[in-house]
């Protein structure tokens, strides 16, 4: 007898133990555990504002829905970015978002995610391979390069330009592209010289203060983006020829608004990382949850000039 009583209250006391823990949130179902899941996220460098108001908005909304989010930057080298996905992929990401280098040679990568099962959303700016991405989503960069050239041909009658482009990024070439489409066959508007400046402000400073050397007479600038457009601001300032010269950018980033109140620059056709972002989230848990999402998402660009820069945060993205 003495001996089940010892044993009815050891069943008694574990029982107890059990329904302390459980109430406390120490133990629990394991059926009800949210298990989070991986997700990876590259951008083709960090060095330009823009990616970071992307990264905060993917990380926000994956991190919302409990789960984790991993990130590399390549520093604009296409190897090293299919490197650091390969990495990824082993760490055990289930969906990417992709902003390639190079939108060729992120092959081996793309190729990698298919075999791996992982699902890639493509952001900002294209790859060739479409085939291997479940959607596309991206500013309207054509359009972009359109508005670019609508606002200049308003402000002057003639001019030779200068295009600061970067040949392996789509979505700058497109916006180039669209830029050109709009003057093709007005004599009155005439590109002098194109050269890259890999969409970053040194790279442009660089590149324009070696084009200045050459003497070649121009009054436009076209920037790919605006760190390129604030890049050859910087070159002019440096060798006193900015006075007449008309400087558009493409992205309406903090930095850009903040010359174009100043009247040092003329123009950026805006577009919007954090609405990128918050995009790309939701199609990424629809695709994972079942639902059929559109291949290819477009979102509309505006032009922000002088005249209207109070209806914007200067200090801030869209």
């Amino acid at each position: 007898m003495e001996k089940k009583m010892k044993k009815l209250t050891l069943v008694i006391a574990f029982t107890a133990c059990i329904s302390i823990l459980t109430g406390c949130g120490i133990l629990r179902d394991n059926k009800g555990e949210h298990i989070p899941r991986v997700f990876g996220a590259t951008y083709m460098t960090r060095n330009n504002p823009y990616f970071d108001v992307l990264h905060e908005a993917l990380e926000e909304g994956v991190e919302g829905n409990g789960d984790i989010l991993i990130s590399r930057d390549p520093n604009q080298d296409q190897e090293r970015q299919n490197a650091q996905i390969m990495e990824m992929i082993e760490e055990g990401i289930e969906v990417l978002f992709l902003n390639p280098v190079d939108w060729e040679k992120v092959k081996p990568a793309l190729e990698a995610c298919r075999e791996a099962g992982v699902v890639v959303i493509n952001i900002d700016t294209v790859v060739k391979d479409t085939e291997y991405v479940v959607t596309v989503i991206e500013t309207d960069n054509y359009q972009a390069g359109v508005l670019c050239a609508e606002e200049m041909m308003k402000q002057v009658d003639q001019a030779q330009i200068v295009i600061v482009d970067n040949p392996i990024q789509t979505s700058i070439t497109n916006r180039v592209q669209g830029f050109l489409d709009t003057i093709e066959g007005n004599e009155n508007y005439q590109v002098v010289y194109t050269h890259a400046g890999a969409g970053e402000f040194e790279v442009s400073a660089d590149m324009v203060g070696e084009f200045l050397k050459k003497n070649i007479e121009f009054n436009v600038v076209l920037g790919g983006n605006d760190p390129s457009a604030l890049g050859a601001l910087a070159a002019l300032q440096q060798y006193h020829r900015e006075d007449g010269v008309l400087i558009y950018g493409i992205d309406g980033s903090p930095d850009f608004k903040a010359m174009l109140e100043l009247g040092a620059v003329s123009g950026t056709s805006a577009q919007s990382p954090k609405t990128i972002g918050e995009v790309a989230v939701k199609k990424a848990y629809d695709y994972l949850n079942g639902i059929e999402i559109e291949p290819y998402i477009s979102i509309e660009p505006y032009m922000i000039t002088r005249e209207n820069l109070s209806d914007y945060e200067v200090n801030g993205w869209q």
